[in-house]
């Protein structure tokens, strides 16, 4: 039967009936020439039992034509052996129905060569089952197009390996859907390479669970771009850790929103470096919470920029603490607003070095609360300036201890307006040494009241009278 069936012509074969080819032995099969294989109609494939088809050779499997691939049951396809799969052409694989690749084993899968794996539809790549999914090569999968990687469920997505997943190319990374992005794992997330990162889209960060943005490394936090850090969520800003937060550029920390900034907890604030605080908007800086200041160091206090202390609220003023007061640059003395000097504490206006005392404008010193003005030391009161004493609130000075008033020099007194004049009480006036009375000038003595005069001791009325 076997010399029978090899002197037919391609023709002849063609001509038999399926219930004739039905009826071959493998040895038949086995024997028919590559000519007579291509000549076999779909419906004498069809008609072919498994057995006979495994029994093709992989030339003969390289003749069957298209139609032919495309009329194996499912059973055949799953019954080929790899080196029959890898025979079948490229486009023999690509006219594979979606059913036919269902049924390819996880084994074929992985033998599929790469050119071979290019050639299947979207539609079969989404119809691949998990477990053929984990079945890819690391070169299968770096060999797939933007739309097969696209098209893989879910489900696939989630089960591939890391060694897979950091095969996608970056390409296949920003084509995938934000469906996908969520289905990975935290596992998954941490294993991208930086190259990756770097490629999601603002809309694929925007899913990351918080597990997987806590689950990045600092190196793949920096290769966020600054699109992608401004599109993730306050949850996910809330997600970094520490070592996060202090890993992110300048760049990156200008892009979070204010309620990033806001919504971050104070020991995500600690973190920030002394250069990203000086990078931080006078908007941000202004949406940290009292609590993140006050936790700050010297160091970074320091290191907000001017534009940003005079942003800062009166709340935020007040929460620091007095080291931190005390640590203040005379140029962030100079920016602060009036209503942020009036809103340090006693303890803060006593903790300010004189230079720190001097920077402070006119403007603030007359902003200055009695209470403030009380506190303050009397090396303090004694290192205002000229320009500064006149700015002093008659209430100021109503309030300010003899001691302070008897530490002002003749000419710092000299300072004082014939409006401040009146506002020192008789308690006051009788503390003066002779020296300073005699200092007064005669506009300044024009002022005094009558209560002040009759205050005043022989001595300082000689004094006055020289």
């Amino acid at each position: 039967m076997t010399a029978v069936t090899t002197s037919l012509t391609p023709a002849q074969i063609a001509a038999l009936s399926t219930a004739a080819v039905a009826g071959w032995g493998t040895a038949n099969i086995v024997g028919l020439t590559t000519a007579q294989v291509a000549a076999l109609t779909t419906a004498q494939i069809v008609a072919l039992s498994t057995a006979q088809i495994v029994a093709l050779t992989t030339a003969q499997i390289v003749a069957l034509p298209i139609a032919s691939i495309a009329a194996l049951t499912t059973a055949d396809v799953a019954a080929l052996t790899t080196a029959q799969i890898v025979a079948i052409t490229t486009a023999g694989i690509g006219a594979l129905t979606t059913a036919q690749t269902v049924a390819l084993t996880t084994a074929q899968v992985a033998a599929l060569t790469t050119a071979q794996l290019a050639a299947l539809t979207s539609s079969d790549i989404g119809a691949l089952g998990t477990a053929q999914a984990v079945a890819l090569t690391t070169a299968q999968v770096a060999a797939l197009t933007t739309a097969q990687a696209k098209a893989l469920t879910t489900a696939a997505v989630a089960a591939l390996t890391t060694t897979q997943l950091v095969a996608l190319s970056t390409r296949d990374i920003a084509a995938l859907t934000t469906g996908q992005i969520a289905a990975l794992t935290t596992a998954q997330a941490a294993a991208l390479t930086t190259g990756q990162v770097a490629a999601l889209t603002s809309a694929e960060l925007a899913v990351l669970s918080t597990a997987d943005v806590a689950a990045l490394t600092t190196a793949q936090i920096v290769a966020i771009t600054t699109s992608g850090i401004a599109a993730l969520t306050t949850a996910q800003t809330v997600a970094l850790t520490t070592a996060q937060v202090a890993a992110l550029t300048t760049a990156q920390i200008a892009v979070l929103s204010t309620g990033d900034i806001a919504a971050l907890g104070t020991a995500q604030a600690v973190a920030l470096t002394t250069g990203q605080v000086a990078a931080l908007t006078t908007a941000q800086a202004k949406a940290l919470t009292s609590a993140d200041l006050a936790a700050f160091s010297t160091a970074k206090i320091v290191a907000i920029t001017t534009a940003d202390v005079a942003a800062l609220t009166t709340g935020q003023i007040a929460a620091l603490t007095t080291a931190q007061a005390a640590a203040l640059t005379t140029a962030q003395i100079v920016a602060l607003p009036i209503a942020s000097i009036a809103a340090l504490t006693t303890a803060d206006v006593a903790a300010l070095t004189t230079a720190q005392i001097v920077a402070i404008t006119t403007a603030g010193i007359g902003a200055l609360t009695a209470p403030q003005f009380m506190g303050l030391t009397t090396a303090q009161v004694a290192a205002m300036t000229t320009i500064q004493i006149p700015a002093i609130t008659k209430l100021d000075l109503a309030a300010m201890t003899t001691a302070d008033l008897v530490a002002l020099t003749t000419t710092q007194l000299l300072a004082l307006t014939t409006a401040q004049i009146p506002a020192l009480t008789t308690v006051q006036m009788a503390a003066l040494p002779t020296a300073s009375i005699a200092g007064f000038s005669t506009s300044q003595i024009s002022a005094f009241t009558t209560a002040q005069i009759a205050s005043l001791n022989s001595a300082q009325s000689a004094a006055l009278f020289h």
